[in-house]
């Protein structure tokens, strides 16, 4: 699967680690801002109890 993402990305070596670093900041970004909220929102546990 990465082999064939990294053939059909254009130019040069730093073209495509570019295209690639852009791609996991914008994905990442997505996740912090709106999916883990969401989900945290759904599964929140407010009640935690630890003991020894």
């Amino acid at each position: 699967m990465y082999a064939a993402l990294w053939r059909i990305l254009p130019g040069t070596l730093w073209v495509k680690i570019a295209i690639l670093a852009a791609a996991a900041i914008v994905v990442i970004t997505v996740l912090m801002m709106f999916v883990f909220p969401a989900v945290n929102a759904a599964i929140s546990v407010r009640e935690v109890t630890v003991t020894q």
